[in-house]
């Protein structure tokens, strides 16, 4: 075995000592209720009487440890019958003019006052379920783990709030189907409950969550009494159908939709979701800008299918989900008289299942698979005009599968694949991880090592790489530390199912940091954080990266956020992928960067966010400038408003263009300038009805200057021959309007106008005002869309059934 593996070896089952916590936790009893009770946030029953109550809360942020102030104390009592748990909590608050109660979209927290709860049925301290409502009555729900919360995770659960004079009042209604655990006839669960404060930013909880460690979820208290209850059977249905409607020069266009997507619990641990004839037409759009690098660019999934609850598939980071259903990879041959006229940008997926959860011995699966259709691209012969199609993408299969063994509360050790499968005489990729995640009991110290294998069986070639990291690092206290090293492989390509650019390198990081765990006179939280990072080329052995980084972050009294920093590349360094041609090499010169920001608190009617950096390089005229300035609006609790622009120039930039008749690499010295506004607004009729705005116009153009030739050291030379226009200039323009309305518990309506255009030109002109009126008027699309979606729990519609007979 090669030193450096062994090396890596033995420190990756190194480090199995761990320490025993003895942190005392709260414990509260539930209490078994027999008569129905309403939920309407008044606790006025007979039930909630004689009820054990969780109180005397403990602050979690920012004074961390203190007990609560006796005029904004939160009471908490637990109940429940056979077919839901129970929570009504009271909000003490001797002002209770300053509660705050912004109404947003569900999953958004914005400036307004909340509660939470938080489950783990099986009391392991691996994973809760937390259900946080706010003073407006807005519904946030989040699945956590020891690596954060996943609010991608949604549930159905009813909750109802009521402002009094007093403070105010929340009253909870979980059906067992949202949770999970076990069998036994007596359950002891494990139980926290959060308050968040809005206009003091003070946050408390129940059980004191000490905010010197990293990981919440072991972290919670004891709820007894619950017993003889049943896990119920976990069926649900949510039909859809959509209409969509589009305009453009080209003439009109109507189409219909329908599928269901399907939500089955296998046992107490385990949900299957799949998803028949997936419709995500009414997205958000994507923040495309003008990409003149080597790499393509990097999208958020917008998708819900592939956003709720897949924090097990980010193991590694071996998933990218925007492959599923992405563009095509195929190039169709054409003759000397054709030319590829239209060519997919996605593929249409048939269907889609995932399995995920964890049981009570800590074990996680993720299981995802989904499959797309053919897709085919349009040739057009330039001199007839007859058209025809060609294979762009064939039949392709996705699939992913996660092994997650949790140990000691916070430790995990993760097996993963990936796989993707194309039809006949395509790319194939297969992708296998092991991840060992090691902290001691006490979460004072962590050890990450992870090895990744790939293989890729190409038209013509099969190829396999590998890549290993190790981190250690100190992750309690005031000051933390770390280490950590990477070595990545010539041929290790993720790319089929995941997203990697850099490889074929090794590298050191090490990182450093200070923060105070209290206020003090001056500061509600201060931080200071240094890394650096190195990384050398396998083959030259050249520096591919190599900074120094410092940063301040930092919030005041007023609850005003500010910081900064300063990132040193005090060497030359060389760019391996700029070229497109594997060998060959760019250098760039020394640089130091620059940055800021501040942040106002949002609680005031009127927020803004600065955020200025600066980059100058060790060479004649060549800077980078950015500047980005968001105004933000609360007119109400209903209105909300925020208008971004961000401006970014790079002078003097040096930057790939072609590969000319005699293989040499042109290089351009040029200006990129960029301008992107974004309005986006929201108005709330009530907590499930809103009306949403979107708008971003983005102009970016590069003006090359001169043409360089990039020569075989990394350096350049003066080209005075080349003589093709590369210049560059896009504009994009994004109109959304929507409209939803959660008429019932996972039930939607939503109707949304969509306006969006595209303009790319290599000869145009600077005027911002043209640019925009160009690109608005350049054969917008037009789309009005209708979306209706149903949610049917079965055990519902099994009893109107048998009360109907």
């Amino acid at each position: 075995m090669d030193t450096k593996y062994r090396m890596l070896f033995f420190l990756f089952l190194g480090t199995t000592l761990v320490f025993s916590q003895t942190a005392e936790k709260k414990i509260t009893t539930a209490k078994r209720i027999s008569a129905s009770i309403s939920i309407d946030g008044k606790l006025d029953e007979k039930e909630w009487e004689n009820v054990p109550v969780a109180k005397d809360f403990i602050n979690f942020s920012p004074d961390s440890g203190m007990p609560e102030d006796p005029n904004k104390r939160t009471e908490v009592k637990i109940i429940y019958d056979d077919d839901a748990i129970y929570v009504g909590a009271t909000m003490y608050d001797n002002k209770p003019q300053d509660i705050m109660k912004e109404i947003k979209l569900r999953d958004e927290y914005g400036s307004s006052d909340h509660f939470g709860v938080f489950f783990n049925g099986f009391n392991d301290g691996q994973q809760e379920f937390r259900f946080y409502i706010s003073a407006a009555g807005v519904q946030i729900d989040a699945l956590a783990t020891s690596a954060g919360d996943d609010n991608s995770w949604d549930a159905i659960w009813d909750c109802k709030v009521k402002i009094t004079d007093f403070g105010w009042v929340a009253e909870y209604k979980i059906p067992y189907a949202a949770l999970r655990f076990g069998k036994e006839k007596v359950q002891t669960w494990g139980v926290n409950m959060y308050r968040e404060i809005r206009k003091s930013r003070y946050s408390y909880c129940w059980n004191h969550i000490d905010f010197s460690l990293n990981n919440e979820v072991v972290q919670g208290g004891i709820l007894k009494g619950i017993e003889n209850i049943q896990t119920p059977t976990r069926l649900f249905f949510i039909p859809y159908t959509s209409f969509y409607h589009t305009n453009n020069d080209s003439g009109n266009d109507n189409k219909f939709k329908a599928g269901m997507d399907i939500k089955y619990g296998i046992n107490d641990a385990f949900t299957l979701d799949a998803i028949l004839v997936p419709d995500f037409g009414q997205t958000t759009f994507d923040n495309v800008i003008l990409n003149l690098g080597p790499f393509e660019q990097q999208f958020a999934e917008n998708r819900p299918f592939f956003t709720e609850g897949t924090d097990m598939f980010n193991k590694g980071n071996l998933f990218y989900s925007r492959r599923i259903g992405g563009g095509a990879t195929l190039n169709p041959e054409t003759t000397a008289d054709e030319e590829i006229t239209k060519y997919p940008s996605a593929t249409n997926l048939i269907n889609a299942t995932k399995i995920s959860g964890r049981n009570s011995k800590g074990l996680g699966i993720g299981f995802l698979n989904a499959m797309s259709e053919k897709s085919f691209a349009t040739i057009t012969n330039t001199v007839t005009g007859e058209t025809r199609e060609a294979l762009a993408e064939p039949f392709t299969n996705y699939n992913i599968i996660v092994l997650d063994q949790r140990f000691k509360q916070n430790s995990s050790i993760s097996f993963i694949n990936t796989n993707l499968t194309r039809e006949g005489n395509a790319r194939d990729g297969n992708v296998s991880a092991l991840v060992l995640d090691l902290n001691t009991k006490d979460n004072g110290y962590k050890l990450y090592s992870d090895f990744k294998y790939s293989y890729v069986n190409d038209l013509f070639d099969t190829y396999d790489g590998h890549s290993a990291s190790i981190y250690l690092g100190d992750t309690k206290g005031k000051y933390q530390y770390g280490i950590g090293g990477t070595h990545i492989s010539k041929n290790y390509d993720i790319n089929d199912m995941g997203i990697n650019f850099y490889t074929n390198y090794h590298g050191i990081n090490a990182n450093a940091s200070y923060r105070i765990l209290n206020p003090n006179k001056t500061f509600n939280t201060f931080s200071i954080n240094g890394n650096i990072e190195t990384e050398f080329e396998n083959t030259t052995g050249k520096l591919q990266n190599g900074y120094v980084n410092f940063d301040l972050n930092s919030t005041t009294k007023k609850n005003d956020y500010f910081g900064g920093g300063i990132i040193v590349s005090p060497f030359e360094i060389f760019d391996f992928y700029s070229p497109r041609v594997y060998g060959r090499y760019n250098y760039i010169p020394e640089h130091l960067n620059l940055y800021t920001y501040i942040s106002t608190n949002y609680n005031r009617k009127y927020a803004i966010d600065i955020s200025p950096s600066y980059t100058v390089y060790n060479q004649e005229e060549r800077k980078n400038y950015k500047l980005g300035v968001s105004h933000l609006f609360r007119a109400s609790d209903k209105l909300f408003l925020k208008f971004s622009s961000i401006y970014r120039k790079q002078q003097n930039d040096q930057g790939w263009i072609d590969i000319d008749t005699n293989d040499d690499i042109i290089y351009a010295r040029r200006d990129v300038k960029s301008v992107e506004n974004v309005l986006t607004g929201k108005f709330s009729i009530n907590n499930v009805m809103n009306f949403n705005l979107k708008v971003r116009h983005y102009w970016s153009f590069a003006q090359n200057k001169e043409n360089l030739t990039l020569l075989n050291n990394g350096y350049f030379e003066t080209n005075s021959t080349y003589s093709e226009n590369r210049n560059s200039n896009l504009n994009l323009w994004n109109f959304d309007l929507s409209y939803s309305w959660w008429f019932a518990p996972g039930s939607l309506v939503s109707i949304l106008y969509r306006n969006n255009a595209v303009l790319y030109e290599d000869e145009f002109n600077t005027n911002f005002k043209d640019n925009f009126k160009n690109v608005v008027s350049n054969d917008p699309n037009n789309t009005i869309s209708i979306s209706l979606r149903y949610y049917i729990d079965y055990n519902q519609a099994k009893n109107i059934f048998k009360s109907n007979d």
